[in-house]
């Protein structure tokens, strides 16, 4: 198993069973919107069709950070970046990011999306601060099947 640490956290690739210990961070990040989508055996099809590319920070064996990431062929796409409000600004959501992207890269991703809530000014400021380019020419349209 591959694993990085930097400061004193370690990062590795998500598995399943870290599933609720990320569920219950996701849910304790306001701006992160969950849904059955999010159920723990969606996420456990979504690791399987996108392997190696969802990750999670730990420090002292704790997960603090958690980025779940997955491509279509074409375009990589982040979803739930989480970092435990006690443990920011400390580079790791930075370093989530730069591992899920790096992964798009080796696997020939050349652009990824994100989506965030316009009201989550928060990761707003996280993105553009990391020269996400903001875009203004979409909308986003959804669709329950």
């Amino acid at each position: 198993m591959i694993q990085w640490a930097i400061m004193d956290i370690e990062y590795r690739v998500m598995k399943i069973a870290d599933y609720e210990t990320v569920y219950a961070l996701w849910k304790s990040c306001p701006g992160i919107g969950l849904s059955p989508a999010d159920e723990k055996t969606n996420i456990e099809a979504f690791l399987e069709r996108n392997p190696g590319a969802s990750f999670v920070a730990l420090e002292g064996g704790k997960i603090v950070g958690n980025v779940l990431c997955g491509q279509d062929g074409r375009r990589g796409y982040v979803y739930h970046l989480a970092v435990a409000e006690d443990s920011r600004c400390q580079g790791i959501g930075t370093r989530l990011l730069e591992l899920c992207t790096g992964h798009f890269r080796a696997t020939g991703i050349q652009k990824s999306h994100l989506f965030v809530f316009e009201t989550n000014e928060v990761a707003i400021e996280f993105y553009r601060g990391l020269d996400w380019i903001e875009r203004d020419d979409l909308k986003v349209f959804s669709l329950n099947v």
